[in-house]
């Protein structure tokens, strides 16, 4: 049998020079990992600049009608946070339109949440009419500003649960308008806050507590607006218009105190018929034991 000479490769040179060169910078450069070596560097994805500027115009409106209540303008300070609830019903919508959504996007819209409609109605409250009632004056205040925190926060955590066409509690923007609707019309009919203490302190009271309650208030979101109407709903539209603008303050206090009492209107018909009042399924999770 013929023996062959087996050929032999050239002093220095390796049959995978790439592979050997990788694996001799991973040995001078230990701090580096497998993945930082193969694959580059992701780019940081950036915010989209269109719904967060109608959520910064919304923080803005709230920030403004604190700064007004301060120097006692209490109907700008009212207008402000009916502007807000006007820029935060729009934003949400713009991210959906220009398919924009995003999680940064949906933390941004609870904090200027807060503060429009937790914060500001609470301190114009208390600017207008209850500082003159003490303890029990910043109290309300503060049930109120808590109820819209915890509002928000259940919205966060339970939205994957809740039934759409309702909403869990009062709606904080509702709650909002409520409070600082009562001011605008008190105002506007030249009524001094301090004479009007505990009506103020009953509307506060009431609009931070049914935030937390699980009376359930229609949502209009089943609500299409891509679909055809009969020409009558535009005719109805521009009444609606022309009564708001007729007389703001007593129309739009007027629509919230209707609304603000629908949820409880609702609880008691399915509480009549025999249908279930609760439109979220509690328990999700298990219920520790030490708790």
């Amino acid at each position: 049998m013929a023996n062959f000479q087996r050929r032999k490769g050239k002093k220095g040179l390796t049959p995978f020079p790439k592979v050997v060169r990788r694996y001799k910078q991973s040995l001078h450069r230990p701090h580096l990992e497998e993945s930082e070596a193969v694959i580059p560097a992701r780019r940081h994805r950036g915010i989209f600049l269109l719904p967060n500027a109608f959520t910064t115009a919304a923080l803005f409106c709230g920030f403004f009608a604190i700064v007004m209540a301060m120097n006692q303008k209490f109907d700008q300070a009212a207008i402000a946070i009916f502007a807000a609830m006007v820029l935060d019903a729009v934003d949400g919508r713009v991210a959906r339109l220009t398919n924009t959504q995003s999680e940064f996007g949906a933390q941004y819209d609870s904090l200027s949440d807060m503060v429009s409609f937790g914060a500001a109605p609470a301190l114009v409250v208390y600017e207008w009419s209850l500082r003159g009632m003490g303890k029990l004056g910043w109290l309300a205040a503060f049930v109120y500003c808590a109820g819209g925190a915890l509002r928000l926060a259940r919205f966060n955590t339970n939205i994957t649960v809740v039934d759409k066409r309702y909403f869990q509690g009062l709606p904080s923007p509702a709650a909002a308008a409520l409070v600082a609707g009562f001011v605008w019309l008190m105002d506007d009919l030249h009524f001094i806050g301090t004479n009007l203490t505990w009506p103020a302190w009953i509307i506060t009271l009431y609009a931070g507590l049914t935030m937390v309650t699980n009376v359930p208030f229609y949502s209009f979101k089943d609500v299409n607006f891509r679909k055809s109407v009969p020409f009558i709903a535009i005719f109805v539209i521009v009444l609606i218009f022309v009564a708001v603008s007729s007389d703001p303050p007593k129309v739009l206090f007027g629509l919230f105190v209707l609304y603000g009492l629908s949820g409880y209107g609702v609880y008691f018909w399915r509480l009549l018929k025999g249908k279930p009042v609760s439109i979220i399924q509690t328990q999700t999770e298990g219920v520790d034991e030490k708790e």
